[in-house]
């Protein structure tokens, strides 16, 4: 199966369950962000053990910066966040190896950052009152939309690189289509509320912030993958790669996608 076709089974599969779930919303969604989270953060500790990550303080701060998001909205998410550097500094007192203590508390704090601020930041987009549900529709459909206009055009002409350094199939042709076709998407799923959520413009400037951060996001991933000098995060969707390669996109583009919300005061 080719790489196109394997990417489409895979989103075939998982769509319909994300959709019933953001759908839900609450203590569901929270779960669902809670296992693919921590399936990532895992992910991303294997592929920087040369680090010597601190695992417990990274899992511990990862589940309370989501459940201080579900409790207390961005303040007890920040609280999480921040309650990794005290648990990496406690662990790593207690432990009895002694590796560089700026690598293991970056790479540690780094896993919280990452994908317990992004997710954290899409719960609270689905938290928005009225609105949540066709808003972060809108966030994951357009990354959809951008990834795949961009693996298709770039495949098509593509023949300008993005970002050779770090991730040399990408194409500024790709990179274009993308940012067109995500904020398309965007607006067409929040046409309907423009009366009452976001204006016409907004929901473009929307569109194209989350289609910017979603390559933003990749190219990260790709960055930190070259860095340990590993092609995938994992094999749990084989071909695909691991969790944290399918959420890559999203961990960037829910927290500009609620801070375009807020600065448009409609959060």
């Amino acid at each position: 199966m080719s790489p196109f076709w394997s990417r489409m089974a895979v989103v075939a599969i998982l769509l319909p369950l994300v959709i019933g779930v953001v759908y839900l919303g609450g203590w569901w969604l929270f779960g669902l962000a809670v296992a693919g989270g921590f399936i990532a953060l895992h992910e991303l500790y294997g592929i920087a053990r040369p680090a010597r990550p601190l695992l417990l303080a990274g899992y511990i701060g990862f589940v309370l910066a989501l459940l201080g998001e579900e409790l207390g909205g961005v303040p007890w998410l920040l609280g999480g966040i921040l309650s990794t550097l005290l648990l990496s500094f406690l662990f790593f007192g207690l432990s009895h190896e002694r590796p560089s203590a700026t690598a293991a508390f970056g790479v540690t704090t780094l896993g919280v950052v990452w994908i317990g601020g992004g997710l954290g930041s899409l719960l609270l987009v689905r938290d928005i009152p009225d609105h949540g549900f066709w808003a972060l529709i809108a966030v994951l459909f357009s990354v959809f939309a951008a990834d795949t206009a961009a693996y298709l055009v770039g495949r098509a002409i593509g023949r300008h690189k993005l970002s050779p350094a770090i991730s040399p199939a990408k194409t500024w042709e790709g990179f274009i289509a993308g940012v067109v076709a995500g904020t398309v998407v965007a607006f067409l799923i929040l046409y309907r509320d423009h009366d009452e959520f976001l204006t016409i413009g907004q929901s473009l400037a929307l569109g194209a912030f989350v289609a910017l951060a979603s390559v933003a996001g990749d190219l990260f991933e790709s960055a930190v993958k070259r860095d340990f000098q590993v092609k995938d995060s994992g094999t749990l969707l084989g071909g695909h790669g691991g969790m944290l390669d399918r959420l890559d996109a999203v961990l960037f583009a829910g927290p500009a996608a609620l801070y375009a919300i807020l600065a448009f005061g409609a959060g």
